[in-house]
């Protein structure tokens, strides 16, 4: 079997499980690390544009919401969803580099987690959360063997990349209406609405995620 029929079969067996099990415990604990990524990229966003972070919060329901003063709040609103989108391309990228070892960047990200979460987040469920995932994904690094680690990092991006897609779709193209980040974003701009900004990021999301499967299927 030459490796282009392999990922094809591989990631056919990643989507389909991915798929099936998306509404299940066992891919939960996967949305909430993507939520963090997506509030800790409003952060970053807010910092090197001079503001402040306050406070991160998390809740059991897949949410969470990041309280900053100052800085640019276009790019801060506009960062939730492309970065966790931008997170998982890392990721996925960084698993297909065969001159990084997936150990390493697995416990740099669960050293990150913790870090971040002991620092920033003030909720308790993601208090809890942050410092379970992070000391999980140190303890994987350390103890499953590189081809895991590159199956782990892989799993971890193209989850996280996916979810942008979906979570653009339900929080912002089919609720209109609620109080989101596009939503806050049109009002804070004056630029068209909700759904004009949720479509335009839901298609670099998707755009970005077609160039990495066209890329890493050149590669296998």
């Amino acid at each position: 079997m030459n490796g282009k029929l392999r990922f094809i079969m591989g990631f056919g067996l990643f989507f389909a499980g991915l798929w099936f099990l998306w509404d299940t415990p066992v891919v939960y604990p996967l949305k909430i690390f993507v939520v963090l990524l997506h509030e800790l990229s409003h952060a970053i966003a807010v910092w090197s544009t001079g503001g402040t972070v306050d406070q991160i919060t998390l809740n059991p329901y897949q949410g969470g919401a990041t309280y900053f003063t100052g800085g640019n709040a276009i790019l801060a609103m506009s960062a939730g969803y492309l970065g966790s989108l931008l997170w998982g391309a890392l990721m996925f990228s960084a698993a297909n580099e065969s001159r990084i070892r997936k150990d390493w960047v697995n416990g740099a990200i669960g050293a990150l987690v913790i870090v971040l979460t002991i620092f920033f987040v003030r909720s308790g469920f993601g208090i809890a959360f942050g410092i379970f995932f992070g000391a999980a994904m140190i303890t994987a690094s350390r103890r499953i063997g590189e081809i895991w680690n590159k199956r782990l990092l892989l799993t971890l991006g193209l989850t996280s990349a996916l979810y942008a897609i979906l979570d653009i779709k339900d929080d912002i193209l089919d609720r209109p209406e609620i109080r989101s980040d596009a939503w806050m974003l049109a009002e804070a701009t004056g630029i068209g609405n909700a759904t004009l900004w949720g479509a335009l990021w839901i298609f670099i999301a998707i755009l970005v995620s077609t160039w990495l499967m066209i890329r890493a299927f050149d590669d296998a």
